[in-house]
């Protein structure tokens, strides 16, 4: 990504077109992430262990994806 990031700074682009592309690749961002939240608890893995593998805490993980984990009874 690093290479990805100095090879774009190297090409001028318009700001909004880049601001564009920044949005687009921050909603994919949080669909991979989202899915891979929901594989890892379909898997039986605890918030506690998601929370670790994102680098926060397991209140905000659990805060951010709870909701949308229909039926889920496990903490």
């Amino acid at each position: 990504m690093t290479a990805r990031i100095t090879a774009q700074a190297e090409q001028p682009e318009d700001p909004l077109s880049a601001l564009r592309r920044v949005a687009k690749l921050r909603t994919e961002l949080e669909r991979e992430e989202y899915f891979e939240v929901m594989r890892a608890r379909t898997a039986g893995v605890s918030w506690a262990g998601i929370a670790a593998a994102l680098g926060v805490s397991k209140q905000a993980v659990h805060r951010r994806f709870k909701r949308r984990v229909a039926g889920d009874a496990q903490s």
